[in-house]
């Protein structure tokens, strides 16, 4: 049994360039040398998170909190999720441009994704970097458990 994949309706066509850089290239190669680099911090993150130690019983605010503390979990992290973002932002830039039939709706569609993609990296990389389980000056009763200790 064959199927055919049906043609992308957009007329949106590209003349080849002779001089400048070849972005659609770099693109696709960024996004099979990311899927590769996701599959290993991916697994890795689960592999710590449900397997090593007491398992997903162990899975809490006190676990993450102490995950956060360590700048090794602190990159990974952040690697993951721009990576991520990054390969997920290009992937539906590669849809708008095969599907988005005018150039209007192309140029708003795929600046919404930049600014979607740009505005969770930095919410992001801001939540792991400034998060602080035991923040001071905070009263007792609103800290979790392991912070009365400080």
């Amino acid at each position: 049994m064959t199927s055919t994949i049906v043609a992308p309706r957009s007329p949106y066509s590209r003349s080849p360039r002779k001089n400048g850089v070849n972005w659609e290239k770099w693109g696709w190669i960024y996004m099979r040398v990311s899927g590769v680099v996701l599959i290993v911090l991916i697994f890795g993150h689960l592999f710590v998170n449900l397997m090593v130690g007491e398992g997903v019983s162990a899975l809490n605010f006190a676990f993450v909190a102490g995950k956060l503390s360590n700048p090794f979990w602190q990159w990974w992290d952040v690697a993951m999720l721009w990576l991520a973002l990054i390969h997920g932002g290009n992937g539906m830039r590669t849809l708008v441009n095969d599907y988005a039939t005018t150039r209007i709706s192309r140029g708003i569609l795929k600046s919404s994704i930049l600014a979607a993609v740009v505005i969770l990296i930095v919410l992001g990389t801001l939540v792991v970097f400034t998060f602080d389980a035991c923040p001071a000056g905070q009263p007792a009763d609103l800290l979790p458990t392991f912070c009365q200790a400080v």
